[in-house]
């Protein structure tokens, strides 16, 4: 097993990569106007998985939730599903870890909390997949928006800060999970391997095998 130091690091990692996947879900900055420095007076326009914000050059900002999930493009459509399963993932990956880690009396046996750890790593791991890739497609959808020639400048579109959360909180969970996964060794026998056991001439000790002698 793991020591206690090392799950309580990925305890704190896990915690920290579930509030960036939380506030990549809630804020609506995965796509921002391309700043046109022509154009003063334009509006910015800043889009998110629930609601679309438009600020004006005077300040005042103005949200809109979406009236239809079609409103959407493909890659924030299939956001929308992924981040919400890993921060349920992730959020059951926590607490099933916090009732296996040696800081916890939960459960007593070492092999089970061991087993608990490992199934909590690679739900950590998932769970920080299920945002990378979301993050990752809406970015290159975007970068290759904005490189589209036949698109009006008002038009494109730059990368919200909700993708650079995205990434590092994708990064700090599939840390976490690996972490959980090299230090978390599941004993498969009863006692150490290469141990050597010693037999008395007594009842315990192996008989020989029988021979016969002409």
């Amino acid at each position: 097993m793991g020591s206690s130091g090392v799950q309580i690091v990925c305890v704190s990692l896990g915690i920290l990569g579930l509030v960036g996947t939380i506030v990549c879900c809630a804020i609506p900055r995965w796509k921002v106007t391309a700043f046109t420095p022509c154009i003063v007076t334009v509006p910015i326009v800043e889009e998110g998985l629930w609601m679309n914000c438009v600020v004006q050059s005077t300040g005042q900002r103005q949200c809109k939730k979406y009236d239809s999930l079609l409103m959407l493009s493909a890659d924030l459509q299939a956001a929308r599903g992924m981040v919400i399963i890993s921060c349920m993932l992730c959020s059951l990956c926590l607490l099933t870890l916090f009732a296996g880690a040696d800081f916890t009396t939960c459960v007593e046996s070492e092999s089970a909390k061991a087993k608990i750890s490992l199934v909590a790593g690679i739900g950590l791991i998932l769970g920080g997949l299920l945002v990378i890739i979301p993050v990752s497609w809406s970015a290159h959808n975007t970068v290759r928006d904005f490189n589209n020639p036949l698109l009006m400048a008002f038009q494109r579109r730059e990368l919200g800060a909700c993708i650079f959360v995205g990434w590092a909180a994708g990064g700090l969970l599939v840390l976490a999970g690996g972490l959980l996964c090299c230090f978390s060794k599941v004993k498969s026998g009863g006692g150490s391997p290469g141990a050597a056991k010693y037999y008395s001439n007594g009842a315990g000790a192996p008989s020989a095998p029988n021979k016969n002698y002409v």
